[in-house]
């Protein structure tokens, strides 16, 4: 008797140790659909697969403030798609060459449209790296214009700014440089 007691209890322990355990994930499971939800396709956390190109960034302490403007502009979900993209990404000391005060006039939400165009024109459709970037070349950028490519014994060079590494994304790549595109809407 005391046996069949000692395994009634040991199964009421697992019985409630599972029930538990489920509600738990049942919750994360709302946390996660909520954020998802919050930020479309930019939310959905994936520690799994390779990272695409908005993780990149936010996973670069260097890129800071380039991440705060895409969010700003809420262009998040741009840097997630399926690609291919090419991407230069200016460091945060590329973002302090600016004049005084431009950054954070960018950043109100009445510049929204702007900042979505300076960042955006950091965009090319498609995947440009080693040889796909050779002296000379016009290389097109997302909002129109084109920038010239500029390979010499001192580096790679996109609209004069030179590229400092390249990382590969899911969804395309990652070009860092050392300075802002300001290119105009045209």
């Amino acid at each position: 008797m005391r046996s069949v007691k000692i395994m009634l209890v040991f199964c009421l322990t697992i019985m409630v140790f599972f029930a538990c355990s489920t509600g738990e994930d049942n919750n994360a499971a709302k946390v996660t659909t909520t954020f998802a939800k919050d930020h479309n396709q930019a939310g959905v956390k994936d520690d799994v697969s390779d990272p695409n190109i908005l993780q990149i960034a936010m996973g670069s302490p260097d890129h800071t403030t380039l991440v705060a403007g895409v969010v700003a502009a809420q262009l998040e979900n741009v840097l997630v798609g399926a690609g291919p993209l090419t991407v230069f990404a200016p460091t945060n000391a590329a973002f302090e060459k600016l004049p005084p005060g431009t950054l954070e006039t960018l950043l109100k939400p009445e510049n929204k449209s702007k900042l979505a165009t300076i960042i955006t024109s950091h965009a090319s459709p498609g995947t440009f790296m080693g040889d796909g970037l050779k002296d000379g070349d016009k290389l097109y950028m997302a909002t129109g214009q084109y920038v010239d490519v500029k390979v010499t014994e001192e580096g790679t060079f996109v609209n004069g700014s030179k590229i400092l590494g390249t990382v590969d994304a899911v969804n395309g790549v990652v070009h860092v440089i050392d300075d802002v595109f300001l290119i105009a809407a045209g």
